[in-house]
This record gives structure tokens, C-alpha cells and sequence, in this order.
């Protein structure tokens, strides 16, 4: 990456900062695909600015990287899970379990969900209705729920043309995955009515179990190849795509922004993906990123709190900092989370 350049608060706390004699003398960090590029983009610098290691960043998917965090406390943890999707209370129950009992909650911008195909294929303007009637498990013919038998893109809307459907799609373990399920596919379910037929057909013993029934239906994909879950990262979807001209995926924003030479984005609800439309809330499928920090390690890796200061600052997560030039599409409430990484503030109950 090219040398970033930084203000004067920066340079002040590289030049204080000293490394100590620690077993584990470099920050590590796993999770999100989406965030693996930006955080890699901040460790780089990071390492290129203070007298710390550069930290190790890698992949894996959103839940993998909680789960690592969860493991324990100690040396032999990571110190930082990447995230593309909120921390659940299962999460928070397992780092209990493990002694992870203080955990550092850290929202850093924003980023959309696109719906991107072969820059020489067709254009697309999809909705989330759409993509629940092409690769929802079942879904509403004359009124009841019936096995999903839709082949080609004009079976789901006449506007879509005749090629075939198929989507490359998150795998369960990215958080990319969890937000397209909520903001897509249980959209479209709604949308479409099955989400009300599944709630009808639920054995469930009380509201609250039938609504979980129901939102289980909606997020059931079909399993005969028209879709297909990808469990690397956006690079691994990109390469089917140019293996199959006629598919779509799903990939982050920023993702399609550096790839916009071999790639075309879809419209959602008549909205085109940008870091403007997210910023005006006007594009419906996007979602906060986040990275979460075992406090315990504070103190004790050499560069922790120099690391996630350098991080939410605004000469890098700022909206003329790389990451927004990357495609991040900068918090708003950046100021109130420097504060918080700064006061090392562990995050409260889920809300």
C-alpha cells in the first residue's frame, strides 16, 4: 500500500510509543473478509509509523474470528476478532465461559452488500423479493408454500431476462452472510408473504418460538445448486464468476469498487450502491463493521491501545483517510468511539 500520511496527533503518539520485552511481541487479529482488507490496510501503516511490529491480520469469516476470541485469555489468543456482523450473546456466553470477561466493542464505518455480475454480462435491478423467489427453499404459489422450481431470472420477474439463475452467495460463517439472510431474503420472504405462512404452519409453543420458526423458513436457501455458498473470501467468488458468465454474486462494497473492471453492480430497490446512497441511508442493504478487543490484552501486547487508537482515528478511518478512499464509508459518530477506544470502555449488554 503507499505510504499513508499522517497529522500531527498521529506522529505525537508514534514517537512516544516503545516496545517492551513481551513472549508475544506483535498484535493479532482474524475475522471478516469484508474488514480483512481495511484492517490490513491499518496494520501496514501501523507497522510503517511506530516502532511496534506490524500486526498480523487474517481472514476466516466474522464467526470464526468471535470464535477465536473466545477462546481464552493469554498470548496464545488473538487479540482482535474483525467483524462484518454485530457480536451475538452466544458469543459473549463462550468468552464468559473461557475468561473473556471484559470485551471492547469498536464500530469504524460502514459498508454495503452488492450484487454484482460479469462486467460484460447483463445489467440487473434486483429487489429483495427477487432474491427470495430465486433462492428461497420454498416459496408462495397459490397461496401455499411450495417447493422453489424457478430455473432462469424471468421466472422471478419478467424485467430480469432469461438467463439462468445462479448465485454465489456468503457462506454461513461470514458476516456478510447474516445480514444478506436478514436484509434480503427475510425481506423478500415478507415481502412475498411466506413469512406468514410459515408462522402459521409453526408448532411452535408461543409467539416468540413461532416467529423464530417462521424466520427460519424464510432463511432456508434451496440445496439443488442454483445457489451456492462460498466459504473464502470475495476473491473466491469473483474467480467463479469468471468461470461462469451468467452467475451473480454477492460481494462488500468496497470489494466491487476495486473491481469495477471486471465486475457490474445491480440496483436494489432502484438504488445504486455507493458510498454516498449508504451515507444517506438510501441503500437498504448495508450494515456497520466493527472490530472487538479482548481488554485483558490491553497492557500486555506491546502496540494493543496504540493499534485501535491509530485505527478509529481520523486520519484513518476518517472520510479523507485511506480506508474511506479504499471504499469505507465513514461513522458519523467517529468522534464518540475515539473517545471510547481512548477510556478503553467495555461494551454493555446486547441490545
Amino acid at each position: 500500500m503507499k505510504s499513508v500520511k499522517l497529522g500531527a496527533s498521529i506522529v505525537a503518539m508514534a514517537a512516544v510509543a516503545a516496545t517492551a520485552g513481551y513472549a508475544r511481541d506483535n498484535i493479532q487479529t482474524a475475522g471478516s473478509s469484508t474488514v480483512l482488507p481495511y484492517a490490513t490496510i491499518v496494520a501496514e501503516a501501523f507497522g510503517e509509523n511506530f516502532s511496534f511490529k506490524t500486526p498480523v491480520v487474517e481472514g476466516g469469516g466474522s464467526g470464526a474470528g468471535r470464535k477465536k476470541l473466545c477462546e481464552g485469555v493469554g498470548e496464545n489468543t488473538i487479540d482482535i476478532a474483525n467483524s462484518s456482523s454485530r457480536i451475538t450473546q452466544s458469543d459473549i456466553d463462550t468468552c464468559a465461559k473461557n475468561g473473556v470477561t471484559e470485551i471492547m466493542e469498536v464500530r469504524f464505518g460502514y459498508d454495503g452488500i452488492v450484487f454484482a455480475s460479469d462486467i460484460a454480462g447483463p445489467s440487473y435491478a434486483f429487489t429483495p423479493l427477487d432474491w427470495f423467489n430465486a433462492i428461497g427453499a420454498q416459496v408462495v404459489k397459490d397461496g401455499a408454500l411450495a417447493a422453489n422450481t424457478n430455473k432462469t431470472w424471468d421466472q422471478v420477474a419478467g424485467t430480469l431476462g432469461t438467463k439462468p439463475i445462479m448465485a454465489f452467495i456468503p457462506g454461513t460463517k461470514h458476516g456478510t452472510r447474516e445480514v444478506f439472510d436478514t436484509k434480503v431474503i427475510e425481506a423478500g420472504c415478507k415481502e412475498a408473504g411466506a413469512y406468514d405462512l410459515y408462522f402459521a404452519a409453526s408448532t411452535g409453543a408461543d409467539e416468540a418460538a413461532k416467529k423464530a420458526d417462521a424466520v427460519k423458513g424464510c432463511h432456508a436457501i434451496r440445496t439443488d445448486g442454483v445457489a451456492v455458498d462460498i466459504d473464502g473470501d470475495y476473491t473466491e467468488t469473483l474467480s467463479r464468476i469468471a468461470a461462469n458468465k451468467d452467475a451473480i454474486g454477492v460481494f462488500g462494497l468496497s470489494f466491487y469498487q476495486n473491481n469495477t473492471d471486471k465486475l457490474q453492480v445491480a440496483t436494489m430497490n432502484g438504488v445504486v450502491p455507493s458510498a454516498e446512497t449508504i451515507a444517506k441511508g438510501e441503500y437498504p442493504v448495508s450494515r456497520p463493521l466493527f472490530f472487538y478487543v479482548k481488554k485483558a490484552h490491553l497492557g500486555v501486547i506491546p502496540g494493543l491501545q496504540e493499534y485501535i487508537d491509530f485505527f478509529v482515528s481520523d486520519d484513518i478511518a476518517g472520510p479523507n483517510g485511506p480506508l474511506a478512499a479504499y471504499g469505507l464509508v465513514s461513522d458519523p459518530e467517529l468522534a464518540a468511539t475515539q473517545a471510547a477506544v481512548a477510556a478503553g470502555t467495555p461494551m454493555g449488554p446486547l441490545k
